[in-house]
């Protein structure tokens, strides 16, 4: 596995090797003797999650304490752009977001820990996500912030009038009017 930091403390970009023959391919896509010496793991939980269309928007999704959710993300189908937003006061990113693309053909993850909000727009119809999570789902401690917050500087591919939304994603707030969530961990 290639495992590549990215410009955010903690976000890390995680490539399987994939071994294909004219049958197909084979990929060990979770090695815990190699993740863990890099904080992943403690995962309890798999989600699952299609899209019909493109430009399906979910997020900016995040679980609060004590509850919080660390996630490892890949594309099995299609394509998105997957967007963590750092959510931790202390940290030197607070605010800031990474956004990366995660496909079917480049076979990468998103490792996301606590204190990040997280979403993605699909790039194509027809586009499948896999994650694991670290804590179970809590619906009490379910939060999200507007995916399309100006502050943010997040550049999507779709605006809000042409995105396919749930109506609790279109409702979430701007970061500006959410408390403090998370504490940088030590």
């Amino acid at each position: 596995m290639d495992i590549s930091p990215l410009d955010l403390p903690g976000l890390l970009l995680v490539t399987p090797r994939r071994h294909g023959d004219p049958r197909g391919f084979f990929s060990e896509v979770w090695r815990e003797d190699l993740l863990a010496p890099h904080g992943i793991g403690g995962f309890v939980q798999d989600n699952h999650s299609w899209s019909a269309e493109r430009f399906t928007v979910r997020g900016l999704h995040f679980q609060a304490p004590p509850k919080a959710q660390g996630k490892l993300v890949r594309c099995t189908r299609g394509a998105v752009l997957d967007v963590a937003v750092d959510l931790r006061p202390s940290s030197p990113g607070y605010g800031r977001h990474a956004a990366v693309t995660l496909s079917r053909e480049n076979w990468a993850m998103l490792w996301i820990p606590a204190g990040f909000a997280h979403g993605f727009c699909t790039l194509e119809p027809d586009t499948e996500i896999l994650y694991k999570v670290t804590a179970p789902y809590d619906a009490s401690l379910d939060h999200g912030i507007a995916f399309d917050d100006p502050a943010l500087g997040i550049t999507w591919p779709v605006g809000r009038a042409d995105a396919v939304m749930s109506t609790k994603d279109a409702a979430w707030p701007v970061l500006a009017e959410i408390g403090p969530v998370f504490a940088m961990e030590a």
